[in-house]
């Protein structure tokens, strides 16, 4: 077979690997197993692009020096990224995942900035002239242009919109709060109108000067349409630039006619689009109004109202008690169990409570934490059991037959408000029942809002004991507590 084959069989085979890695990480007990074969794909693919023949010929006339360059930047990208993936915290996850989703969109719009100023595509369609593009196949010039500029415009959306989606994660302070400067809409109207008005132009015409423009334009309006959306719309956030990222990656794939490229980004953005239909379905909205509406912080009770004279403190002793006489329990987390890195703590008490003879179980909402799985992957890294994390709409009708509910660190996805309140923030968003339980233990430093802002009236419940205290220390007190008798 010639080179060329043996290259188109090598990016068949990371094509069937990206696909197969899919597959086993849409389930948990597969998921590591499909990140493994993810990467041996992507090596793959990423050796046999060192085969092209543009690679082949600036070795050819350059000698050694163009791999040596690209085995020093693959080594440096490696160790940045296994540096992160063993110090990053778990509580910072979502903040990486949305850094490595505009690290994605950046490197698209690059691939695109090179490919437009390469000796090889200038040999190819001339220096972006309407005269060149005469000699040359008319409708291989509008696929390049087209090309070129959906990989800027995505690739720089993504990056500048994943950049503020980490600022308001990270809480930074000038990114706490939403933009809600009331004209914002005609803002991004404006913007959008020159994007259009400037990928027309890129169709026809692609040149640098066009493509910078585009570039400044799509990266404002990725920041502009970021900023309005509301701390509570992160996970669906996350998941459309994990979608951009990887359309994005499609596009250059075309630009650089890279097949493997084309697959492995339409993958992405295929799953990531499902998964953002998922999280829209979770919390009961629709991704128009998360894009252009946002939940905003602002709450629309004041907390004094809800919580006056209502609150029940409760001690160690008391909970273990409570506790000791349950026949089933039921744990929620939420992101301050991942604050505490108290998953392990979790699993302890659970472990105490089963040696008693107590049925202990997890109850998952899809939109815990700060994206989606996050709760998944903390209790995993426990080696809590798979079968006993149960989802919302599986655990849920169970509520009233629990003993004791235990929630760790969750607000807003249990916040009765969302079924009771009309004109709360998170009206209509789908909550886990915890409140039907017999008796509700929540676990909270203080009686502070969730990332919606808004006040939990579970705290103020008549069937509700609240353990203020840190996470971790709260769960090992209890767990003394209840191992003693």
């Amino acid at each position: 077979m010639s080179s060329q084959a043996w290259i188109n069989l090598a990016y068949l085979t990371a094509s069937m690997l990206f696909i197969v890695a899919f597959k086993l990480m849409s389930g948990p007990r597969t998921a590591v197993r499909g990140n493994y074969l993810g990467a041996a794909g992507m090596a793959i693919a990423i050796l046999a692009a060192c085969f092209e023949q543009p690679v082949a010929a600036s070795v050819a006339k350059n000698g050694i020096w163009p791999l040596a360059l690209l085995a020093a930047f693959a080594a440096a990208g490696g160790g940045i990224g296994a540096t992160m993936a063993r110090r990053w915290p778990m509580t910072g996850m979502p903040q990486m995942v949305a850094l490595l989703n505009g690290f994605g969109g950046a490197a698209s719009m690059l691939v695109a900035a090179a490919e437009l100023t390469s000796t090889h595509t200038i040999a190819r369609f001339g220096e972006g002239t309407a005269q060149t593009a005469a000699q040359t196949s008319l409708g291989s010039w509008t696929q390049f242009g087209i090309a070129i500029g959906l990989a800027c415009l995505i690739g720089s959306v993504t990056l500048t919109g994943s950049l503020v989606a980490f600022a308001k994660l990270q809480e930074l302070p000038r990114f706490k709060k939403p933009w809600d400067d009331p004209n914002r809409q005609w803002f991004n109207l404006g913007l959008g109108i020159v994007v259009v008005l400037l990928l027309w132009a890129m169709f026809s015409n692609p040149q640098p000067l066009l493509f910078l423009l585009l570039v400044l334009v799509a990266a404002a309006l990725g920041a502009t349409l970021t900023l309005p959306i509301g701390g509570a719309d992160m996970p669906v956030v996350i998941c459309l630039l994990n979608s951009y990222s990887g359309l994005a990656a499609a596009a250059a794939g075309f630009v650089i006619d890279n097949s493997v490229l084309v697959i492995a980004g339409s993958l992405v953005g295929a799953s990531g689009l499902i998964l953002t239909a998922i999280m829209c379905k979770a919390m009961n909205r629709s991704l128009v109004g998360v894009l252009f509406g946002g939940l905003g912080t602002t709450a629309t009770v004041d907390a004094d109202e809800v919580y006056a004279g209502k609150i029940k403190a409760a001690e160690t002793e008391e909970l273990a008690m409570v506790l000791e006489q349950a026949d089933r329990v039921v744990i929620v987390p939420g992101y301050g169990l991942a604050v505490a890195q108290a998953q392990h703590a979790v699993r302890e008490l659970a472990d105490v409570l089963e040696a008693r003879g107590t049925t202990v179980e997890y109850a998952i909402h899809p939109v815990a934490g700060r994206m989606p799985g996050h709760m998944n992957v903390l209790l995993a890294e426990a080696d809590i059991e798979y079968e006993k994390l149960r989802e919302m709409d599986d655990i849920n009708p169970t509520f009233p037959e629990t003993d004791v509910a235990i929630v760790i660190g969750a607000n807003d996805v249990v916040n009765p408000a969302a079924r009771t309140d009309p004109n709360s923030p998170i009206a209509g968003m789908p909550i886990l029942d915890v409140d039907k339980a017999q008796t509700v233990i929540v676990v909270k430093r203080s009686l502070s809002p969730g990332f919606a802002g808004i006040p939990n009236p579970l705290f103020a419940a008549d069937n509700t004991l609240m353990y203020f205290a840190d996470g971790k220390k709260a769960l090992i007190d209890l767990t003394a507590a209840i191992a003693r008798d």
